[in-house]
């Protein structure tokens, strides 16, 4: 059975906090190793097509920014806090986002590449009134520990990631794409996986019966863990019955 499957969708895990609230700054200094050298980034501003290179922002506060078309390159938001900010068509490449906190923040069309999304409950964020025009993309990301429980994520690409133990349950996830990626003790329950591409996908435990399947696509031998739910018994053909 489903791990988990019987358990009540009440509400999404929480994460660690802060530990260092007090102490944020309202501007942030980058440490920008493009012609940008020195660049500050202050709350309630808005920047288009700009390289941030090696910012180190842990546990720092940004709010009521929007980003537009930027790329964040090896940098650390560990704890880090994007209060009401919004991204679009943004790129991280190789950066840390571990326990990185979204109230109220939108990404639309968000690349997120080599990098690091551990612990985020992303139900924080800011989801409605179709805000999410783009979908999200991951590639070669590690996810695990994550929630994404009644978001609505069409169209999403998880590839070739690390996504263990993430909460999907009631999920939109129509024409999902999981190409490569490791789903162990990731929760499914009452999600929408209409037309969602998991053939390329690993270690994924899916009920038939509490999960919208219509269209979406499996492959041999994972596709046998769609069976382990069914109360049904499997024998070999080639098996002698004595």
């Amino acid at each position: 059975m489903l791990k988990d499957s019987k358990a009540p969708l009440s509400s999404p895990r929480l994460w660690p906090g802060l530990t260092r609230k007090d102490a944020v700054p309202n501007s942030l200094h980058l440490t920008n190793r493009s012609q940008h050298k020195g660049l500050m980034i202050d709350s309630n501003s808005q920047y288009s097509d700009r390289t941030f290179e090696g910012a180190n922002l842990n546990a720092n506060r940004l709010t009521s920014s929007q980003f537009y078309d930027c790329t964040f390159s090896h940098c650390s938001f560990v704890e880090t806090v994007f209060l009401d900010c919004r991204f679009v068509g943004c790129k991280f490449q190789d950066c840390d986002l571990s326990l990185l906190q979204v109230p109220g923040s939108s990404f639309s069309g968000t690349l997120f590449e080599d990098s690091k999304l551990i612990g985020i409950n992303w139900t924080h964020g800011n989801w409605g009134n179709n805000l999410l025009q783009e979908p999200l993309v991951s590639i070669r990301c590690v996810l695990n520990h994550s929630t994404f429980i009644g978001l609505p994520l069409k169209g999403t690409q998880i590839k070739d990631c690390i996504a263990r133990d993430i909460d999907f349950r009631e999920t939109d996830l129509n024409q999902a794409d999981f190409e490569g990626t490791d789903l162990a003790e990731s929760l499914f329950s009452q999600t929408n996986l209409t037309q969602a591409d998991l053939s390329r996908a690993r270690n994924y435990t899916i009920s038939p019966e509490e999960n919208t399947l219509k269209g979406a696509r499996f492959s041999l031998p994972e596709a046998m863990s769609l069976l382990y739910s069914l109360d049904i018994v499997l024998t070999n053909p080639n098996d002698q019955i004595p």
